[in-house]
């Protein structure tokens, strides 16, 4: 049987793995970050209206360019973020992944390299690698923090053209204060390999679930910062597969230089706009979460068990002397939790609040007999 290392692939890729979390059928599943709340029935309804209108042209190409999304999702930004937007400096593309990856088509490449600060997220490196971009990862403290002077350190040292920030970070839950932004901002510019600067990218992903505000007012002014977001976690929506970024129009010009030709169906444009005519029900639901990662912090810190402050959808948790013996235990009462290759800890997706009960269970009762 064929291999893929028996093929010609590119060297960077041989020996890795596709990223990727066990889906497994069990009872209690929270390990993917996922919002735990379907959608309302007022929302499925208005779903199937506009993608039935849309249908009754589905022999024409979708809007290329997105233009009534990119307004909606716009005025959401500027009603939530605080910092009013119109539609040219945003773009939206089949998830914030695809966003990344027109961002390092755009501005990485061969030749080019990304910084970032791991453990963070790994489709950061990965999609650098899949545009032959270099990646270089950066410190975190001890806490899974972000110190200052050495990640300015770091960028000068490596002179990246494109740097990340994950604010709140994943898999570890933890946010990034705007002076730090806007340090490596700074750095990140003064380093910057070209005459033109180096791109910075803050990850935004879980950013409705912040104690903190949103770090979208600092691109005021900035025009090689990017806020890349998501419709996967605080819309309940990661079967949508919508991601979004907000940047200096220059910006979203350039990654429409890379971006595939009509690559938002019209139904994906269609769901997404539906789904933001309910934004305050869906961050109502935001609101549940939050209460319910906090309880998740509290009551696991009650048992002994070590917690890094969190301020996305999920909890970091540890230390174990063998996690992935611990996940597999907690997989044997049913819950299902992510094992991210972060030494002596496993990460909780905050689920409903009798999911959360099974999971604070099986957590106590695995606690109990590892101590035994």
């Amino acid at each position: 049987m064929t291999r893929i290392d028996d093929l010609p692939v590119r060297d960077e890729l041989r020996g890795k793995m596709p990223y990727g979390a066990p889906q497994l059928d069990v009872p209690v599943r929270l390990n993917t970050n996922e919002n735990p709340y379907p959608a309302p029935e007022d929302l499925v309804r208005r779903i199937a209206e506009r993608v039935a209108a849309a249908a009754r042209d589905m022999n024409r190409y979708p809007d290329r360019d997105a233009v009534l999304l990119r307004t909606e999702l716009a005025a959401y930004l500027s009603r939530t973020a605080g910092l009013p937007l119109g539609p040219e400096r945003v773009w939206a593309a089949n998830g914030s992944n695809e966003v990344l990856q027109q961002l390092l088509q755009a501005f990485g490449g061969p030749g080019r390299s990304a910084l970032g600060f791991d453990p963070t997220y790994s489709m950061h490196s990965l999609i650098a690698r899949g545009t032959g971009t270099g990646w270089i990862s950066g410190p975190r403290t001890e806490d899974f923090g972000i110190d200052r002077d050495a990640a300015v350190a770091a960028v000068h040292e490596h002179r990246p053209d494109v740097l990340f920030i994950c604010s709140p970070n994943n898999p570890t839950g933890t946010a990034v204060g705007p002076e730090t932004v806007l340090a490596l901002y700074d750095a990140a510019q003064r380093a910057a390999p070209g005459p033109r600067g180096a791109l910075v990218v803050v990850d935004e992903a879980y950013a409705e679930f912040s104690h903190r505000p949103s770090l979208l007012p600092l691109t005021e002014g900035r025009p090689l910062l990017v806020i890349s977001r998501t419709m996967s976690k605080a819309f309940g929506a990661a079967g949508l597969r919508l991601g979004y970024l907000a940047a200096d129009p220059a910006v979203v010009d350039a990654v429409q230089l890379v971006r595939l030709p009509y690559h938002l169906s019209t139904v994906t444009q269609a769901t997404a706009l539906a789904a933001l005519e309910f934004t305050d029900t869906l961050l109502s639901y935001v609101e549940e979460l939050k209460g319910e990662r906090d309880r998740l912090v509290t009551e696991l810190r009650a048992i002994g068990r070590e917690v890094t402050e969190s301020d996305a959808n999920f909890v970091q948790f540890g230390r174990f002397a063998d996690a992935a013996a611990v996940w597999r235990r907690l997989l044997d009462h049913g819950v299902l939790v992510r094992d991210n290759g972060v030494p002596g800890r496993l990460r909780v997706s905050t689920g409903t609040r009798a999911e959360n009960d099974a999971f604070l269970d099986a957590i106590r009762a695995v606690t109990k007999e590892i101590s035994e």
